[in-house]
């Protein structure tokens, strides 16, 4: 048999060490810091750090959000599954609205992509929500066109949607507003399982 550490609990200690050895955390305060260790945890990638964009109230306002029973709202089904429903503080829906029925056509009339569509299911939940963009570009965009038109602002938005075409473009439109507390990734990292480790720190103190 192959000889590696078996042991859960000694993977999970040494996983966390080495991302706190190697990680230049020092530009973030301790609360937000705690945050992106879960992400670079989600990602392998300790360089993350160059790319992890903060308000600094983000940490106080997505948790006093969920504390208060505010539902998550998630682009794609990936971010959805990816959080994990025993670290929410008080059973938070996590609603992702790509199943919906009349979607695609939906997305035809608005001639947008059908993730960009489903955040018009959003808006009566927005008011205070928690969103989570790990996936489509087109929603995050979506989402600021949005509150830009008069919908309620979110308590905090996650948002490092991955990819090539407009993700380094929306995640930079998130980190230019000064209107909304956010966490993003500057660039073309990003990605469902970056998101979901995001709100998972988020919703529970630091570990």
């Amino acid at each position: 048999m192959a000889d590696y550490l078996r042991d859960a609990a000694e993977i999970y200690r040494r996983s966390f060490a080495t991302i706190r050895a190697e990680a230049d955390l020092s530009g973030y305060p301790p609360d937000i810091a705690g945050v992106v260790v879960r992400m670079i945890h989600a990602c392998g990638e300790t360089d993350l750090t160059n790319d992890v964009v903060a308000t600094p109230g983000v940490v106080s306002a997505a948790r006093s959000a969920l504390e208060s029973g505010a539902p998550i709202l998630c682009d794609a089904t990936m971010v959805a599954s990816g959080v994990t429903r025993k670290r929410l503080p008080v059973d938070n829906e996590v609603l992702c609205y790509l199943a919906e029925p009349g979607l695609p056509e939906l997305a035809a009339r608005l001639s947008t992509t059908r993730t960009a569509a489903a955040v018009e299911y959003w808006r009566e939940r927005l008011d205070g929500a928690v969103v989570a963009i790990g996936n489509a570009p087109t929603a995050l965009f979506a989402l600021l066109d949005m509150i830009d038109a008069g919908a309620p602002k979110p308590a905090a938005v996650v948002g490092a949607p991955v990819g090539f075409i407009g993700a380094a473009e929306s995640c930079a439109a998130l980190a230019g507003r000064d209107d909304l507390e956010y966490i993003t990734v500057a660039g073309r990292r990003g990605g469902s399982a970056i998101v979901a480790a995001a709100v998972n720190a988020l919703a529970t103190a630091q570990e």
